[in-house]
């Protein structure tokens, strides 16, 4: 599939040649923010979107598969796991669906070998412990034996969630163990601490080494968690150390912009056909003043990401607490539209299905009943088309395919998300 795109790649480059003679031109509760090193003229041609059939042209149709996922499958020998990946693989290709996204390092740790990351301690239930085959590797030859495409999912910057996750001990070669100066602790978690060019440094080597290990990967994907606080103690020797010249909240934003074009770089430099995107919380508030991710000028140069894709994780309608409407869905997805972007950058919506029969908490009268029409995300994805997006993302994989609590309820939506794929 990649080696398509690059033929068509180079087919294009040919084609703009010839005219050049011719004068041719994450969900975040309710609580957000333009341009590069290239400008708009010069800025390269968006990673082009998967092969697919039906659906609107060109249309980026996708599943996220967390490590929440994996929890429930059978790690105890490749053929368990490679049955496991064949099921999930053959439900979202009977979807139309186009795209995997499948997170393989929640907690600086990997779901593959890795020379810089331990093993993921859910494959074998302790961090470090090899399972004996490589998961990666079969997810990727399901994935492309059913005609789907797949994205290595990265968590940039977490270590620990809590105390509960990950399980166990961080293993003894873990880079977070190896150098505790590069981590910061927040409310039991522990993180990455973006102001350093060695953490900006072992995140982009994590990346050129999946890039390099597995030539066959579609993307790489970060999810939204960046600065895990907006404490000013967080990271109060090193701004002081800086003498940036800038606020504190403008020298975390340069921080991560500082990581995002560094990866960006990189992915291009080893293989200008792989897509490098972003997920970032719905609330563009949030992103700039509390993660410090500047997402509006990652849109708006180009030289960033490939895509961005918010999480819209709300319904019709959806009212805040203190009767705001902004977040509602018909009105979040026309917010993010309307945002400058680059000819290189495609814009995602990504769609709650964990809304699925239990609603989305707001306060209006359908906040669950509108969840229970058996179409709402059929629905989003035809308003979602409208409103101007290049495609959409489900999160996730169990809430379609698993969903206990709502059996039936999930299975009518999963029917009504064919249909809307067919047209």
């Amino acid at each position: 599939m990649k080696h398509l795109r690059m033929k068509a790649a180079a087919l294009a480059a040919a084609l703009a040649l010839l005219c050049a003679g011719c004068g041719a031109p994450a969900a975040s509760a309710p609580s957000s923010s333009g341009a590069s090193s290239f400008p708009a003229s010069s800025a390269p041609a968006p990673s082009a979107a998967p092969a697919q059939e039906g659906g609107a042209p060109g249309e980026y149709r996708a599943m996220w598969v967390s490590y929440l996922e994996w929890e429930s499958f059978d790690f105890s020998s490749e053929a368990a796991f490679a049955a496991d990946a064949d099921e999930m693989m053959q439900n979202c290709a009977g979807m139309s669906l186009n795209v995997v996204i499948a997170q393989v390092r929640p907690f600086a740790d990997a779901l593959y070998p890795s020379e810089l990351f331990p093993w993921s301690h859910l494959c074998t239930g302790a961090q470090g412990q090899d399972p004996g085959f490589d998961p990666l590797a079969v997810l990727l030859e399901s994935a492309h034996s059913h005609g789907l495409e797949l994205e290595a999912w990265l968590n940039p910057y977490r270590v620990r969630l809590n105390a509960a996750r990950p399980a166990g001990e961080l293993a003894a070669d873990n880079p977070a163990v190896l150098h505790p100066e590069w981590v910061k602790e927040v409310d039991g978690g522990a993180y990455f601490d973006p102001s350093l060019p060695a953490v900006r440094q072992l995140i982009t080597d994590g990346v050129v080494e999946l890039l390099q290990n597995y030539p066959e990967l579609d993307g790489i994907h970060f999810d939204d968690y960046f600065y895990p606080t907006t404490d000013p103690a967080f990271d109060e020797a090193e701004y002081a150390a800086s003498s940036s010249g800038l606020s504190l909240e403008e020298w975390r934003r340069e921080n991560v912009n500082l990581l995002m074009r560094q990866v960006y770089d990189a992915v291009k430099a080893q293989d200008p056909a792989v897509r490098f995107g972003v997920s970032p919380q719905g609330n563009m508030d949030n992103n700039y003043n509390s993660q410090y991710s500047d997402v509006s000028l990652w849109m708006a140069e180009g030289g960033y990401v490939d895509y961005v894709l918010p999480q819209l994780y709300w319904g019709y309608g959806y009212t805040t607490a203190s009767g705001s409407t902004r977040y509602a869905f018909e009105n979040i997805t026309a917010e993010w539209a309307a945002l400058e972007r680059a000819p290189s950058v495609a814009l995602y919506f990504g769609l709650g299905a964990y809304r699925i029969g239990d609603g989305d908490g707001g306060n209006y009268d359908a906040a669950q009943t509108g969840w229970q029409t058996g179409r709402t995300l059929a629905d989003m994805v035809r308003d979602g088309r409208a409103a101007g997006a290049d495609g959409y993302v489900l999160y996730r994989y169990d809430f379609l395919f698993k969903n206990g609590a709502w059996a039936d309820l999930a299975a009518q939506e999963v029917e009504s998300l064919k249909a809307a794929n067919a047209e």
